[in-house]
């Protein structure tokens, strides 16, 4: 006895929100423009959010939005203070512009009408 199954598959439009942190870091690169390397943009978050956060937490980050398609990177040019190391500069795609509006937009929206926030922020 034979038997045939039939099912629809339906793809779902991408709904990737960043994490806290990744959108945090996409905003310090955008604050940074060409000065965005690994230091200044823990610099950067150190100072405007008082929060510790570790170079390696970073990188990690970083290398995590690149594999998404949201930042890219390039070499600069070797410098005699880092012993002739290039420092590794990265910029905001087009797609991680996006993925900073839509996060920034379902934020938004889930605190539109929420009466105990304003309770709790006075």
């Amino acid at each position: 006895m034979s038997s045939s199954f039939l099912y629809n598959v339906y793809l779902m439009p991408s709904r990737d929100f960043l994490g806290e942190f990744e959108h945090i870091v996409l905003l310090a690169l955008l604050r940074l423009g060409d000065n965005a390397y690994g230091v200044t943009v823990r610099r950067e978050i150190e100072s405007r959010i008082d929060r510790d956060v570790s170079i390696g937490a970073i990188y990690a980050t970083l290398d995590r939005l690149q594999a998404k398609g949201y930042v890219t990177s390039y070499l600069g040019d070797p410098t005699p203070e880092r012993g002739g190391r290039s420092k590794r500069f990265f910029r905001v795609s087009s797609k991680g512009i996006l993925a900073i509006q839509r996060t920034l937009k379902a934020f938004q929206s889930m605190t539109v009408g929420v009466r105990s926030l304003e309770r709790y922020c006075t």
